[in-house]
């Protein structure tokens, strides 16, 4: 008997000394609170960023082209501090014996958000296209294009 009522002791104070932590609803927010101020509020994250890509020429073909970026913040600002870099990739075509292919570029600030460089894609094609902005070591946000090169 003084077995069981130490047991029964032992859950009662387990079950004191735990505590059950509500997880935040499924979208993240809390429909009747209040929004924090901009100042208390996270970076922009990858889908409050617009970023649009094109090429020179467009389409672009085989051989060097000049990409062109432009990034904004969600009011409209440009974002005019980042590092912005375009990565192209073709998967493999065993069939076709070729293997999987890559090129980067990295490309330079002109103005009001606009960024700017060249770059070469090794064959015409459809390329996926992953435009990756950051800052420092810090990524603000990135999109995937796909583009058919001539």
């Amino acid at each position: 008997m003084a077995g069981f009522a130490c047991l029964f002791g032992l859950c009662l104070l387990t079950a004191g000394c735990t505590r059950t932590v509500e997880a935040p609803p499924a979208g993240g927010t809390n429909q009747g609170a209040q929004s924090a101020p901009a100042s208390q509020q996270p970076p922009a994250t990858i889908q409050d960023l617009a970023i649009e890509f094109r090429s020179e020429p467009d389409p672009p073909k085989a051989g060097d082209n000049t990409f062109e970026v432009t990034v904004k913040e969600p009011d409209g600002s440009p974002v005019t501090d980042a590092t912005v870099t375009t990565v192209f990739s073709m998967p493999a075509m065993p069939s076709m014996n070729m293997p999987a292919m890559r090129s980067t570029a990295t490309l330079g600030h002109e103005a009001s958000g606009r960024y700017r460089g060249a770059g070469q894609l090794s064959m015409g094609g459809t390329w996926n296209v992953t435009v990756t902005v950051s800052r420092g070591f810090e990524e603000l946000g990135s999109k995937k294009f796909s583009v058919v090169a001539k």
